[in-house]
């Protein structure tokens, strides 16, 4: 797959990649420009089970993937076409270490132009997705899943904080980590966090 992606990127131009959870905080490689992006027919969304960086195989965690559908806003970064072949070979480490997501060139919209980058979308048919998960297994998995970048909520809580100082909103994840720490604050004062963050009669 990744010699799939060198030959479609082909070396002769700077690489573009787009950053929609932790390579927006952490993107461990150089760059020569960053703007906020916007890509259309995707979305970001915490479904995507994680049993290395996030989580382990006998308690998986959680990661980002871009599933279809919907619009995604995020980052983009321009690298350097002599450092592109490297940067590539890194990222693969990072992201690809059992070839979860399926790599892409999407067009990104940026203030100032449209770029062609790469980014790793999610298949629902692919066995790392998660489905629909209830609010108790997002608790559960929050307070328990921990790999070796750290721990599922630590991701969601750093990747929500690096979206808002970037003024991008995400209602999903904002709602995602109140159900965290209400559980958290609850445990610590003894008490039984509520089994769900919103009463019926709101759910939408």
């Amino acid at each position: 797959m990744l010699d799939r992606v060198i030959e479609e990127w082909g070396g002769h131009q700077d690489l573009w990649l787009f950053g929609y959870g932790s390579l927006i905080w952490r993107p461990e490689f150089g760059f020569i420009e960053r703007h906020p992006a916007r890509v259309h027919g995707w979305h970001r969304a915490l479904k995507m089970w994680s049993r290395v960086n996030r989580g382990t195989v006998e308690n998986p965690g959680l990661v980002f993937g871009l599933l279809s559908g919907g619009s995604c806003r995020g980052m983009v970064f321009r690298v350097p076409a002599a450092d592109g072949l490297e940067t590539l070979g890194r990222l693969w480490l990072r992201e690809m270490p059992t070839g979860v997501y399926d790599p892409r060139w999407l067009e990104c919209n940026t203030p100032h132009s449209k770029v062609k980058a790469l980014a790793f979308t999610l298949s629902r048919h692919s066995p790392n997705f998660t489905g629909e998960l209830s609010d108790e297994r997002y608790r559960h998995i929050f307070a328990s899943a921990v790999g070796r970048y750290g721990s599922s909520l630590d991701y969601a809580q750093q990747t929500l904080l690096e979206l808002k100082r970037h003024s991008i909103h995400d209602a999903a994840l904002s709602r995602l980590v109140k159900l965290a720490e209400i559980r958290l604050s609850a445990e610590a004062d003894g008490g039984k966090p509520p089994s769900s963050l919103y009463p019926p009669e709101s759910r939408t």
